[in-house]
């Protein structure tokens, strides 16, 4: 695992790294809400560079204390990353320091494609590679190397459907910008295509696939119980598209690249909770039981006996739309999966009023 947790850290210590005696003397700055900003400021610490971070106000407090502790200047402007950007680059000219782009940049791309480089020492012989994309900078960087050292291997890219700007441009043969950015995945969450990663990328790319957050969360989830991985977002998507190829890459030998453990604990809580239910094995329902002596304690009896277990059980007898004589049970189970669940829910009509599934 990289020290800041992502694999921004190689694209931006090695642009760094390229900076002559004078553009080092004069410092860098760059726009991020999250792990470029980090990989900017380890790389700048690592080579004793100082480093300006223009980050949104509204980046999480996690990111900006990570960021600062690697001594890095923060300075927030703007409400999105796009007047972050505009902030910065006003910075740049202003001051005289050189940007670092999180992926629209030759030498950033060429850090990212060690990963291939690696990737190739310890299987030289992959068939297929899957990685996310956002701006494209690490996938424009694993696919140069891939399709010149190993080029029979398959490079897939794998995007969130809530902003797939880079799937749009291929598809047009162009660059395309979106307008819209609707989802959990913000590290991959960029609406503006630019031209070099997408020069890259459409030559270079044998596909791109897209998950939805439903997907994407079901895929952290798989991570963390089956690799014991924590995965952010942005990186599980890679995972999350498996699926949609698993015909075609039958019997190959796959590297699905999950670049970036960043992840808030409580979006993580919520992310482990959509997981589940993605999975069949969250269950929530609304019953309807007698307001009598014992009904309460039969309804959990019945839950006992079908194996489930209660996570939460909210007993609201002032329920406006039920009889004096009734009330209602709103259940959040946990079960084995989704044939489990029908088998609890068959249980549970056989004992109470009434039953609405909720998810």
């Amino acid at each position: 695992m990289q020290p800041i947790g992502s694999f921004k850290i190689r694209g931006a210590t090695y642009k760094i790294s390229q900076l002559t005696a004078a553009e080092r003397k004069k410092g860098v700055v760059a726009a991020s809400a999250g792990n470029h900003a980090q990989g900017v400021a380890w790389g700048s610490k690592k080579l004793g560079v100082k480093a300006l971070i223009v980050m949104p106000k509204s980046a999480p407090l996690v990111k900006i204390k990570n960021t600062e502790s690697l001594g890095a200047e923060i300075v927030l402007e703007g409400d999105n990353y796009d007047e972050a950007f505009q902030a910065a680059q006003k910075i740049a000219k202003k001051t005289g320091r050189a940007y670092v782009h999180a992926f629209d940049d030759e030498q950033v791309i060429a850090g990212q494609g060690t990963l291939a480089l690696e990737l190739l020492e310890q299987l030289p012989d992959v068939d297929v590679v899957i990685g996310s994309v956002g701006g494209g900078g690490l996938m424009s960087g694993v696919a140069t190397v891939m399709k010149e050292l190993r080029p029979q291997a398959k490079i897939y890219g794998a995007q969130a459907s809530g902003c797939p700007a880079m799937l749009k441009s291929i598809q047009a043969g162009r660059p395309v910008n979106v307008e819209y950015s609707d989802t959990f995945a913000d590290g991959i969450a960029v609406k503006v295509t630019k031209e070099l990663p997408f020069k890259i990328l459409s030559e270079k790319l044998d596909g791109i696939l897209q998950a939805d957050d439903e997907s994407i969360a079901e895929a952290i989830l798989t991570l963390l119980e089956k690799a014991k991985v924590v995965s952010e977002a942005a990186a599980a998507v890679s995972l999350a598209v498996l699926e949609q190829i698993r015909k075609r890459i039958a019997g190959k030998k796959v590297v699905v690249i999950i670049g970036g453990g960043n992840i808030d604990v409580n979006v993580l809580n919520r992310v482990i909770d959509r997981g589940l239910i993605k999975k069949g094995r969250r269950l929530r329902a609304n019953v309807l039981i007698s307001d009598r002596t014992g009904s309460l304690a039969r309804l959990t009896s019945t839950i006992a006996l079908a194996g489930a277990n209660v996570i939460q059980a909210i007993h609201d007898r002032s329920e406006p739309s039920t009889t004096i004589d009734r009330t209602e049970v709103q259940l959040t189970l946990e079960t084995r999966g989704p044939e489990h669940s029908a088998e609890v829910l068959k249980a549970l009509r056989s004992t109470v009023l009434d039953l609405h599934v909720i998810s």
